[in-house]
């Protein structure tokens, strides 16, 4: 077998296609060769000109090697979320490689993994969702339960400029658009924090409703969902009109039980898969909620045969009521109960921000300033976070799965495997675990809402041997 290219998909709606299976030499000495090029388009970056860019999907066990050059007047990098790999192929400028300028390239060469729904993103800027610099990559699971189709669905944004730069001052006064139901005991004086992002348009893979491609399924067929946010700041609320969801994956790795919902939240960064059952004739949309009356661009028709053309069901943007997935309903458990901690712990406090305050802070202080998480290979870490401020972080470990055990005074009794979890506003608490068994280097760990990581909140877990 010999070295080929990866086609590249455009920016509309992509069902995956499988590449063709590997034989275990031709994984060993062989990889996928794929190029990426950042390009200027209209109303921002884009990567081989499309929005998001193509959809990169390989074997679990297969190389791949990207040749990424810039033809952008900005500093850029890729950061492969997710995935467990070298330090010095993780893409963040600065810190494990400089940043690609215009008319210069960067090589980056790993074996993807873990297997499941990953994405890549520039990593040199903040607002690289924003600006368009980002795509999914799917790692083959041959464990995966078979479906008989499988789509890929990214939620992203295109944002008002000026309400991002006051967002990032702490001027903002774009009103909170949580769905209702879902922030209803939030006290009057938190619902203007000055960090919310007005946008002008919210699309699913390049397209706002009702532009988007109708993607066509058969009534008794099972299709597989494999849903990204690549939103900078928002979380989203995720309903599939007249269809309950089964969700087997969190941030592409398997759940220990799948749990059927009625509406999905995903954090910033966040990945779910889920499964769909299609029992009956129809045309349906699969749309984001909340209040803003934009939210309704972000959706999709799902249409049976010969319903291409018939007005789709779609849902209201309450929650009450509702199955909402949520890190309790996926692990189970109990109160948690204090118990001595057997293995290095970090305690970080997530605060700072407010009207006016552009300061996002882990343990009062903001980056490069703050405290690092100092570890030795092989070694058990906990990391510990209580939030103090009136919005929710999505927090991100790089090169690392770690195992999320405690949200909220709640002890998991089935850990959720993930790379990235939400910590709720207002006292909130999440608790995760990981084995220090990443290659040496300097992982970021940090707020994957772009306006909370410009204002200090990241730090870094630095292997110390």
């Amino acid at each position: 077998m010999r070295r080929r290219d990866v086609l590249h998909g455009g920016a509309g709606l992509l069902a995956i296609a499988a590449l063709r299976p590997l034989s275990a030499r031709a994984l060993a000495d062989d990889a996928v060769t794929v190029t990426l090029r950042s390009v200027v388009v209209p109303g921002g970056l884009a990567f081989n000109g499309s929005v998001p860019g193509p959809l990169l999907r390989v074997a679990h066990g297969q190389r791949v090697r990207v040749r990424y050059i810039s033809d952008v007047d900005v500093p850029t990098s890729i950061h492969w979320h997710g995935m467990l790999l070298p330090n010095a192929m993780d893409g963040v400028a600065w810190v494990t490689q400089p940043p690609v300028r215009r008319r210069e390239e960067f090589v980056y060469e790993f074996a993807p993994g873990p297997p499941g729904t990953r994405w890549y993103h520039d990593h040199a800027f903040h607002f690289a969702s924003v600006r368009g610099l980002f795509g999914m990559f799917v790692v083959e699971d041959p464990k995966n339960e078979p479906a008989h189709r499988d789509f890929a669905l990214v939620f992203h944004d295109v944002a008002d400029w000026r309400s991002l730069q006051a967002a990032v001052r702490g001027l903002s006064t774009a009103p909170m658009t949580d769905p209702m139901g879902s922030s209803e005991s939030m006290k009057p004086s938190e619902r203007r924090m000055g960090d919310e992002v007005a946008y002008v348009a919210h699309r699913i893979n390049g397209a706002s409703y009702p532009q988007g491609k109708k993607l066509a399924v058969r009534v008794g067929e099972r299709v597989r969902l494999r849903i990204l946010n690549a939103s900078p700041t928002q979380t989203r609320y995720v309903r599939f009109a007249g269809h309950e969801m089964i969700v087997t994956h969190a941030d592409g790795n398997p759940l220990v039980r799948p749990v059927a919902i009625d509406a999905l939240r995903v954090a910033a960064g966040e990945r779910y898969d889920a499964l769909v059952d299609f029992r009956r004739p129809g045309a349906f949309l699969l749309q984001g909620i909340s209040r803003d009356p934009l939210e309704a661009q972000q959706a999709v028709v799902f249409y049976s045969d010969g319903m291409e053309n018939a007005l789709p069901q779609a849902e209201s943007p309450m929650l009450d009521g509702l199955r909402v997935f949520s890190y309790e309903l996926a692990g189970g458990g109990a109160p948690a109960i204090e118990t001595p901690q057997t293995v290095p712990t970090y305690d970080l406090t997530l605060g700072g921000g407010g009207w006016g305050n552009p300061r996002w802070t882990i343990d009062d202080r903001i980056w490069p300033h703050t405290r690092k998480l100092l570890v030795r290979r092989g070694e058990r870490v906990a990391v510990r976070f209580r939030n103090v401020t009136g919005m929710d972080h999505p927090m991100h470990l790089h090169g690392h799965v770690f195992a999320l055990s405690e949200v909220n005074g709640v002890q998991l009794a089935r850990p959720l495997a993930k790379d990235g979890a939400l910590v709720d506003a207002n006292g909130g608490t999440a608790t995760w675990s990981f084995s220090a068994n990443s290659p040496p280097g300097r992982w970021m760990l940090h707020c994957h809402n772009d306006v909370h990581m410009a204002g200090g909140m990241m730090t870094e877990l630095i292997y110390d041997d």
